[in-house]
């Protein structure tokens, strides 16, 4: 796979890094210049993503968050975000919309609807008690000369 640019980063999984990691996702994007739509729905889907890993991955544990971007050609954005933490014991399950592994905690359950809507692609692969990896692409709007 031809990759254009690249941008690659682990954090602590602490919930004040999800801001750092839209941040990363914006300033990647620049060169690109998305339009403010796809902009918000990706700095979303990177939350989701983040946020995820972070309270779920890491539930009443510590740990890492990896990040990786990837621009490649025709303006297919790569977005990778693993985790080494607890892992889905049942992704289908996991990705319907409304379940939460967190009912205590009121959450919406939405998360992976979410990264669905606004991606054109989005593969999760996990394992108990290893981790979780999600791989999203989304095709960045064509830009044409007369622009």
């Amino acid at each position: 796979m031809k990759v254009i640019n690249e941008f690659k980063c682990t954090f602590p999984a602490v919930s004040a890094n999800e801001a750092l990691a839209r941040s990363a996702l914006s300033a990647f994007l620049i060169p690109a210049d998305p339009t403010a739509q796809e902009l918000a729905d990706l700095r979303t889907v990177i939350s989701e993503a983040v946020t995820n890993a972070i309270v779920h991955g890491y539930r009443n544990a510590t740990g890492n968050v990896s990040v990786c971007l990837r621009m490649l050609p025709d303006r297919m954005l790569y977005i990778k975000i693993s985790d080494k933490g607890c892992g889905i014991p049942d992704i289908p399950q996991a990705m319907q919309p409304l379940y939460t592994s967190a009912p205590e905690e009121e959450r919406a359950g939405l998360g992976f609807a979410i990264m669905q809507e606004f991606t054109d692609d989005l593969r999760v692969r996990s394992t108990p008690d290893h981790g979780t990896t999600l791989i999203m692409r989304r095709q960045l709007r064509q830009i044409h000369a007369e622009e």
